[in-house]
């Protein structure tokens, strides 16, 4: 469970530098902080002299605070000819500011102010876990970690090159600088990583070099006399992730839906080459045709897994989408979702106030709120995502193909029978053995049916229809925002109003009366009286398949091997044999345009060996050797 952030409180000292009435103390020095963001933090790492000439170039700071460390480094990275073609900055803040609060903060700066409204135009809602953020053509990539900055360095996979050791004085924040920080930047820290920090406290500098940094003094800056600059001394820990992406950067991608675009596009920003296969005449024809479907998060009061996950996948969807061009086709009308009963709308309510949930990701509305709001009379309160809404599929997949640009080579009704690793690469193979296409990485991103090209187990994946009514616009009064209960409806889109959705496991792919009545039942109970009139017979719909995993999470990462042998309860992740090359982004369900974009950019980080864009431990849950793990801890052997 993910603690509750509080957002920093805006104050200011006497001198006017930005204050922390929490650990009364200042942000930056008093003699001016973007001096010694540059003195300190640039210059004790050696930069911008070390990141030239580097393909990629990773850079973890300790506390982001009021930015002012970042715009400094952006600064300098953008004002340099020989600067790193990609540099990721990671940043971990307990206390983050308000995206109002920042900028009165940054117009103390004007020589950031460009810098500094750019960042604040795609700042984060403040909660917690990890939010990245894209600059400069996908060159520059901001991923704040918001949380406990030892148990977020715990769950960080990165290698790092340059530490900017920042925080609150060492008697006033003690946690900051704790040996469990310490030994957890190295191993975060990469061969020959630098560090420095404004503190030359002893015990800053013993616990430093206690974790494998050899630490010297240097001069410090304005009225600070000395400064403490190191570098790491082992090369030999073991690392969280792979160093470099493969020589040969082309992607075979099975699959033109939401998985199979969003793939294609986070890969493509990398430089990679795709080549893309779909069955069918062109992109989103399966479960990704629908004409609409829901944009919101997941909640729950113990914070699990699944909802952990989706609240990273809903932010980082919202903003993912806003870089696209041409932009899709979605409306942020919110989202209401009712409470099923009494008892369900007081565990909602206690829900938003146990996280303290900021009002721009949620709240909790009783009945009449909710009925002013609609303009119709719910059966309960619930939540409201005021940043959600509906979006249309088809355009989500057709943003992400346009972002490729040239990268991509689509190849429409490729039915691809086989797949097969041989010479180094993968082959796609038609029905008569021929070969369709081949690439030395493969990406399995097709819908339902994906698996059964690979002929691989181990992935346990149902087959779930879901078919969706279309009423016509007239028929209902106009909704101001999408909502959901048991089901859920949406806004009119041209001229009709889609209700849903069924579960079933059958593989009837024509629409049934009978699973209209389905959804106009989930419309009363959503809407109650909105059913009144509406003949099963008379609707049309829509249906498509949806691969479900048993644990309702996607499935995103290297695909296990050949069951593995001599492997018992105590085994890993990392002890699970896995296909070559071979990765999957699979199982979204129901949730894929939600979780599309953040399964895609997590694979991509993982075969580039860039930072990962989500905790070790949600990354695990959604490895697709996961199966294998489970029964092998239940003293099972792998199926």
């Amino acid at each position: 469970m993910s603690e509750p952030l509080t957002p920093a409180r805006l104050a200011f000292a006497a001198d006017g530098t930005a204050w922390s009435e929490a650990y009364g103390d200042v942000y930056h020095s008093a003699d001016g902080g973007p001096g010694q963001a540059r003195h300190v933090f640039l210059a004790g790492n050696g930069l911008p002299e070390r990141w030239r000439g580097r393909c990629r170039f990773v850079i973890l700071e300790t506390g982001f605070g009021t930015g002012l460390n970042f715009l400094a480094t952006w600064a300098a990275w953008q004002e340099d000819p020989r600067a790193c073609r990609v540099l990721h900055y990671l940043a971990v803040e307990k206390h983050p500011f308000a995206a109002a609060d920042l900028a009165r903060l940054h117009r103390q700066w004007p020589e950031f102010a460009d810098l500094a409204e750019r960042l604040r135009a795609t700042w984060p809602v403040l909660t917690p876990g990890c939010h990245r953020l894209h600059f400069e053509s996908d060159r520059l990539h901001l991923t704040l970690l918001f949380g406990d900055v030892e148990r977020t360095l715990e769950r960080l996979a990165a290698r790092v090159d340059a530490i900017y050791l920042d925080g609150f004085a060492p008697p006033k924040n003690p946690a900051m600088w704790s040996a469990g920080v310490f030994r957890r930047l190295g191993r975060l820290a990469a061969p020959g990583a630098t560090l420095a920090t404004w503190s030359v406290a002893a015990p800053v500098r013993d616990g430093l070099e206690a974790a494998g940094f050899r630490c010297g003094k240097r001069p410090g800056f304005g009225h600070k006399r000395e400064m403490l600059a190191g570098i790491a001394a082992t090369t030999d820990a073991p690392r969280p992730v792979s160093p470099s992406p493969p020589a040969d950067r082309h992607a075979l991608v099975i699959g033109a839906g939401l998985a199979g675009s969003a793939a294609s596009a986070r890969l493509a920003a990398r430089g990679w080459r795709i080549t893309l296969l779909e069955r069918h005449a062109g992109p989103a024809r399966e479960a990704s045709g629908n004409l609409a479907g829901i944009v919101r998060p997941l909640l729950s009061l113990d914070d699990n897994i699944a909802s952990r996950f989706t609240r990273a996948a809903y932010l980082h969807a919202l903003r993912a989408w806003a870089g696209l061009f041409p932009a899709p086709r979605w409306s942020p009308c919110g989202v209401l979702q009712i409470a099923r009963d009494a008892a369900h709308a007081e565990q909602q309510r206690r829900v938003v106030a146990a996280h303290a949930y900021p009002a721009d990701y949620v709240r909790w509305l009783d009945r009449d709120q909710a009925a002013s709001l609609l303009g119709l009379a719910p059966a309960e309160g619930g939540w409201l995502f005021p940043g959600g809404g509906w979006a249309n599929p088809p355009s989500v997949c057709a943003a992400n193909l346009a972002a490729c640009a040239d990268r991509l080579e689509a190849r429409y009704g490729a039915d691809v029978a086989r797949l097969e690793r041989s010479n180094g690469a993968w082959r796609a193979m038609d029905r008569q053995g021929r070969v369709i296409a081949a690439a030395p990485v493969l990406v399995l991103a097709g819908g339902a049916d994906a698996l059964q090209v690979l002929r691989t187990g181990h992935l346990p994946m149902k087959r779930v229809r879901g078919q969706v009514t279309h009423l016509p616009a007239d028929r209902l009064p106009p909704l101001p925002l999408a909502v959901c209960r048991e089901g859920y409806v949406a806004p009119a889109v041209d001229g009709r109003v889609c209700v849903g959705a069924s579960y079933d496991f059958d593989a009837e792919p024509a629409p049934r009366p009978e699973e209209n009545a389905g959804n106009l039942v989930r419309l009363e109970q959503i809407l109650p009286g909105a059913a009144a009139g509406l003949d099963p017979l008379d609707l049309q719909g829509r249906v498509g398949f949806r691969g479900v995993p048993p644990d309702r999470l996607p499935v995103v990462g290297a695909l296990p091997a050949a069951a593995p042998v001599g492997l018992d309860r105590e085994a890993r992740l990392a002890d699970i044999p896995r296909l070559e090359d071979c990765h999957g982004l699979l199982g979204l369900a129901s949730r894929g345009l939600v979780w599309a974009q953040l399964a895609a950019e997590l694979l991509a980080s993982r075969l580039e060996g860039d930072p990962w864009p989500l905790e070790t431990d949600l990354a695990d849950a959604l490895d697709p050797a996961r199966f294998i793990l489970r029964r092998l801890r239940r003293g099972r052997p792998p199926e």
